[in-house]
């Protein structure tokens, strides 16, 4: 398995540049970016600004390992509004065609949301009705990546929605297409479960795997926290890729960063990965 590091690990602010450099620096094989509403990847992004991410990150030798947005709390594919509805679907077209020109083979979505208790605005949406719309939309979307050879991996999130394997593997087979699988996330599994559960049960179906640790007795979003701090069976969960045979990237998301010094939570981050995956070498 190859090592990742999400962009949102980075101190707030920080550039493109200085993310690939610091992922390159604290030993990671790839960075995944993200695609913002502004700003230097962003919608307002032109294509030619997106090829020279991609070449600086070749200059630099780190490659980028997917494509991710959290564009999809603000614009839900499950939304009552029919133009946030078809605004989610522009930004995952966009997303895929910034993924083929960076050349990363996956990006990651929210599938939409039946509610959202960090977000006590958004309304709540019947969850029937959320599935059926989350599903007519990844139907929709699913020949664009068919199009441009890049996977569409739905992330497990605390949504509400998808709140099992079973659920989120039968929504994926019901999407019907090979470019519709899972963005795993192992911290947010163990919320609800166990994710060394979640692996054999999506089984090929995972595209993409996120690393996140997650301590049960904190609960809420104060329980995530460094890994190899919390309550994830990290052996087990690796065991369990290996059993399907993933061989892709295990990208961390380290969200919450450090209060102070944001920057070491990269190299320790790349450290705990080294003992995770079986790359450290103690004398």
């Amino acid at each position: 398995m190859k090592k990742g590091i999400n962009a949102w690990s980075f101190p707030a602010g920080t550039t493109v540049e200085r993310s690939l450099r610091l992922a390159k620096e604290a030993g990671f094989d790839g960075i995944e970016l993200a695609l913002e509403e502004t700003g230097e990847l962003s919608l307002e992004s032109t294509p030619q600004q997106i090829e020279a991410h991609a070449k600086l990150a070749r200059d630099i030798g780190i490659e980028i390992a997917s494509l991710a947005s959290g564009l999809y709390w603000s614009y839900p594919f499950t939304s009552g509004d029919g133009e946030t509805r078809a605004k989610a679907k522009a930004i995952v077209r966009r997303q895929l065609e910034f993924a083929a020109l960076l050349e990363v083979d996956t990006i990651l979505i929210v599938p939409g949301a039946v509610g959202v208790d960090f977000l006590p605005d958004a309304p709540a949406v019947r969850y029937d009705v959320a599935y059926e719309r989350a599903l007519e939309a990844l139907r929709e979307v699913a020949g664009d990546a068919e199009r441009l050879g890049v996977s569409i991996g739905i992330e497990n999130v605390w949504n509400k929605f998808l709140l099992s394997p079973l659920e989120m593997r039968d929504f994926i087979d019901a999407v019907g297409s090979p470019a519709v699988g899972s963005y795993f996330d192992v911290g947010n599994a163990l919320h609800g479960g166990y994710p060394e559960h979640w692996i054999p049960i999506l089984g090929k179906r995972i595209k993409k795997v996120h690393f996140k640790d997650y301590r049960r007795a904190a609960g809420g979003l104060h329980g995530f926290v460094d890994l190899l701090a919390g309550d994830v069976d990290y052996p087990a969960v690796v065991r369990e890729l290996e059993a399907i045979g993933y061989d892709s990237y295990v990208t961390a998301e380290m969200i919450p960063s450090y209060a102070h010094h944001g920057e070491q939570i990269v190299f320790n981050t790349s450290a705990a990965m080294d003992a995770i995956l079986g790359r450290s070498v103690r004398s």
